[in-house]
């Protein structure tokens, strides 16, 4: 019986030169942190032009749902809030209890 590797998806913050916070998951931030800085064919659109790029925040969240879901609750912060979040001021569990 063989046994399928689960991959670990983190959630991961950038901050941009122009200050603007970018939200994204990945199962190796530093990989995609150095895709998002230096390979403009595989790094996010929205972080094209505006480097130099700052790694503020990550986190491992488990299954890629999981993933999904909590990117899309972080996306939806205000940036006061997602600064709380990298702060430790507010925890990343409690965004799953919140509709």
């Amino acid at each position: 019986m063989s046994q399928e590797k689960v991959s670990q998806w983190s959630i991961y913050i950038v901050r941009t030169r122009l200050d603007t916070l970018y939200t994204g998951i990945s199962t190796n931030v530093e990989r995609r942190f150095k895709e998002h800085e230096s390979n403009p064919k595989k790094g996010a659109r929205y972080l094209k032009g505006k480097g130099p790029l700052e790694l503020l925040w990550q986190q491992k969240v488990g299954s890629h749902g999981e993933a999904l879901i909590l990117e899309y609750k972080v996306k939806k912060l205000t940036k006061s809030k997602k600064k709380s979040l990298i702060n430790g001021d507010i925890c990343l569990d409690s965004l799953l209890n919140h509709s």
